[in-house]
């Protein structure tokens, strides 16, 4: 089970998460988390060329012998050269990272591959894959209707995308189904809502009064269960065996072992009250017009 977890190490490029009190995670903290985490069986780690410091954290600690997942950040639109621009990140990110190669390369915003320049873009991913310095390519996506209109022409390895149990479109939609048919890896993150799922009611934000009954749902239910919030969360993703890796953000050491200790093989029935279509809620990007 703790195998199929990949750590998110956003948190060790600058603060990040709406119930992250500790700001950015301090290097001594993630070589220990580092350490700790391989020493238990997880090998991936999931980052990217935007995420502030996270990739020298990385490389400065040591990732031989990690699966490396990465992410393009959106081409400047000035971008004449697309081919070498891409080449250039990812020639600095190996760098930073102190690795020849990587296991994955996702595009951050994969809404690119629908301008002109969208076939280039991907030859040139196809390319840095053929000269073996990544071994897997795909999209990093925030709603899986976004596959509806890239996936037929634009095939990827790996594809990443938030799930949690108040966001269920990638199994509603079809998708996790159609992915996992076609042997795609499914990375599935946001699986604790930028941890807004972890926090008691009297430490949410005030702007996500209006779900209130959403909220409200979710801690009495996870009472009737004998569930923490915690263990609610993982069993979630957990006991569906078409998701290949969970990126789970960590903010400090004692969080990483509540999360390791909090995972069980037990099946959950999960009631379909719990879902929610509120794009305002379970997409982060909104959060700062609430």
């Amino acid at each position: 089970m703790i195998n199929r977890l990949a750590l998110g190490t956003v948190q060790f490029g600058f603060s990040y998460g709406i119930a992250n009190t500790n700001g950015q995670v301090p290097y001594k903290t993630a070589k220990e988390i580092l350490y700790h985490a391989k020493s238990k069986g997880i090998n991936t780690l999931d980052t990217a060329i935007s995420y502030g410091e996270s990739e020298s954290y990385l490389g400065d600690i040591g990732v031989e012998g990690w699966q490396v997942i990465t992410k393009l950040p959106n081409i400047p639109d000035e971008c004449t050269d697309i081919v070498t621009w891409v080449n250039n990140q990812v020639t600095k990110s190996l760098s930073r990272l102190k690795v020849k190669s990587i296991s994955g390369l996702l595009l951050h915003q994969p809404d690119c591959l629908l301008t002109s320049n969208g076939e280039m873009i991907w030859e040139s991913l196809q390319t840095l894959k053929k000269d073996r310095l990544v071994e897997n390519i795909g999209f990093s996506i925030y709603d899986p209707n976004e596959l509806d209109v890239i996936w037929n022409s634009f095939f990827p390895d790996i594809v990443q995308v938030p799930y949690n149990v108040l966001d269920r479109r990638l199994v509603d939609s079809g998708w996790l189904h159609r992915m996992s048919k076609a042997g795609v890896k499914v990375h599935v993150r946001s699986i604790f809502l930028q941890g807004l799922l972890l926090m008691n009611a009297n430490n949410r934000p005030q702007k996500f009064e209006r779900w209130f009954s959403v909220f409200d749902a979710w801690d009495s239910w996870l009472q009737e269960q004998e569930l923490t919030a915690l263990q609610g969360c993982l069993a979630f993703v957990m006991q569906d065996s078409s998701i290949d890796k969970i990126v789970i953000g960590i903010d400090n050491f004692q969080q990483f072992k509540e999360v390791l200790s909090s995972i069980d093989n037990k099946v959950i029935q999960f009631p379909k009250f719990l879902n929610t279509d509120s794009i305002d809620l379970i997409n982060p990007s909104y959060w700062s017009s609430l």
